[in-house]
């Protein structure tokens, strides 16, 4: 995460929420060897506290959890982009990457195999809602046969999280002029939705 304490004063709860919308991130855990990573879905708990998630049996990860719970960190990437100097308007400015990421730390264990069923119905309604109106996809729409066969190779864990930080680096140590400056250059870019949605996180600090 990023040193500067400009860009780390969110609440823990914005952290949170943050997080809990987002539910997606890169589980990363370190080895003796190159850390492992796995990019996943998951559900995170109202206070933080619990996330949730799955991973296929054959994932190396899954063959360190066998041998006991792990040390993790679970990274939650949101809007990002590159900020010309130009945009501020300032003089002797220099270029820079514009961004907001919330990590979760804890401990990483493999979960009850009765409760996968449940961890990925929730799952699938919370993302399904997202798509209203269409008519929301569950499992029961599967064939018995082959949600046995998919359920048989994934497990299901958990994390139990001991530290949540985040990083939202928008151009607080910008004057304000020149943070929106940059933003109002950034949003008309036409680089895509993306830069949109950065640029009013920097207009909103």
């Amino acid at each position: 995460m990023h040193p500067n304490p400009a860009f780390r004063t969110e609440p823990r709860e914005q952290n949170i929420a943050f997080a809990r919308e987002q539910g997606f991130g890169m589980l990363a855990v370190a080895t003796e060897d190159a850390p492992l990573i796995s990019h996943v879905p998951f559900l995170l708990s109202e206070d933080g506290g619990l996330a949730e998630l799955h991973l296929v049996r054959s994932n190396p990860i899954v063959g360190l959890l066998k041998q006991g719970p792990c040390a993790v960190r679970l990274a939650v990437q949101g809007p990002q982009g590159y900020i010309s100097p130009d945009w501020y308007g300032v003089a002797d400015q220099v270029p820079t990457w514009n961004y907001v990421a919330v990590h979760l730390v804890g401990e990483l264990s493999l979960g009850a195999m009765e409760g996968l069923r449940d961890l990925l119905d929730r799952q699938s309604a919370l993302f399904e809602e997202r798509l209203l109106p269409k008519p929301p996809w569950t499992i029961a729409k599967m064939s018995p046969e082959v949600l046995d066969r998919m359920m048989r190779q994934i497990v299901p864990c958990v994390i139990r999280v001991d530290e949540i930080d985040g990083t939202w680096k928008l151009g607080q140590n910008k004057p304000a002029q020149a943070r929106q400056g940059a933003a109002d250059r950034l949003d008309a870019s036409g680089l895509g939705q993306e830069p949109r949605l950065l640029a009013a996180l920097m207009r909103g600090v």
